[in-house]
């Protein structure tokens, strides 16, 4: 059976008002029409909902035992179709996921905490390692945003660039080749850290290296930014790594900074989030977050800075999301 919902409105305003003139003022329309609606309301519900008492017209029982969830339903209805109330950040009492590498919450977390803390407290940022297939997470709504360097997205996907970054080298300072430029020569003499957070051999320094017929010595690995500032804070080995990052903890680390001999590209780091959010004032709000620290943490953005992954030419690697910390 086909339902009309204006007829909830009008059986809500026949019982409220128990009169066919007054309901249909109440509801805005002409008495010949409400008497219209009460008599497809006595052919929809198989009752004659108000009867002739005398010169006044009375529910019946069946109209009586309506009245109260018939008013209740339709505030419902219109609670649901009715404009949301002032978004308050203050008020949020929720969980947030956000998938992004060490680099990322290192770069904007004490940002981001600050403001959280002071716009809304009771919100919690989960921060997750990022995945091969953050684009399938957040289509599912397993994460809410990802942060990263991707490669080729579903086109539905929204992106925004939150901030850009290039890539220097960093030894120890103690490390003989810390007290002259790096020139190529020593670069690749040394041996080398590679921060890849999902294991994958090879990157774009590499790539950039196998077009000049040359390759570098890889001989530790690690998942995490701060694990490879660490080691090779402790080691002879050489690391190139976001520049903000190397920058902003070479002092922990005792670290030099230096310009890498190689014509590396800076890139972006882009915020992804499905469509379905776009609406959502409590996601608007977290992406506006990230935004505003990005803009206080990191400001700036680097000249012709790369938005996807790939080496100067395209190769297999594009075909996968990659993070940006898998580029070198």
């Amino acid at each position: 059976m086909d339902l009309d919902l204006n007829l909830l409105e009008t059986l809500d305003a026949l019982l409220q008002e128990g009169s066919v003139s007054r309901a249909a003022k109440r509801v805005g329309l002409s008495t010949p029409a409400m008497s219209h609606a009460l008599a497809r309301l006595r052919t929809t519900l198989g009752d004659e909902v108000l009867v002739r008492a005398g010169r006044d017209m009375v529910p019946t029982q069946r109209a009586l035992a309506l009245k109260e969830e018939v008013n209740t339903a339709l505030t419902r209805v219109r609670a649901l179709l009715s404009p949301q109330d002032a978004f308050e950040p203050r008020a949020l009492q929720r969980e947030f996921r956000v998938n992004a590498t060490d680099h990322v919450v290192t770069v904007l977390g004490s940002t981001l905490d600050t403001l959280a803390r002071r716009d809304a407290p009771g919100a919690l940022l989960r921060f997750l390692p990022t995945a091969t297939d953050d684009a399938a997470l957040l289509r599912e709504g397993s994460i809410d945003l990802a942060v990263g360097i991707y490669a080729d997205l579903p086109p539905e996907l929204r992106t925004r660039v939150l901030f850009t970054d290039r890539f220097v080298s960093v030894l120890r300072k103690s490390h003989p080749a810390a007290k002259a430029r790096l020139d190529l020569e020593t670069f690749l003499s040394l041996d080398h850290l590679q921060v890849a957070p999902r294991g994958k051999p090879g990157g774009y320094l590499d790539d950039l290296l196998a077009e000049r017929g040359k390759h570098r010595r890889v001989t530790r690995a690690v998942p995490y930014f701060l694990s490879a500032l660490q080691l090779v804070s402790e080691s002879d080995a050489v690391l190139t790594i976001s520049e903000r990052m190397a920058r902003r903890l070479a002092r922990t680390f005792d670290l030099v900074v230096l310009e890498t001999p190689l014509p590396l590209k800076p890139y972006a780091l882009s915020l992804l989030w499905h469509p379905r959010q776009d609406s959502s004032p409590d996601h608007a709000w977290l992406r506006q977050l990230f935004v505003t620290a990005a803009e206080t943490a990191a400001p700036g953005l680097h000249a012709g800075a790369k938005t996807r992954t790939g080496g100067s030419r395209p190769s297999r690697r594009t075909k996968r999301n990659v993070a940006a910390n898998e580029l070198a």
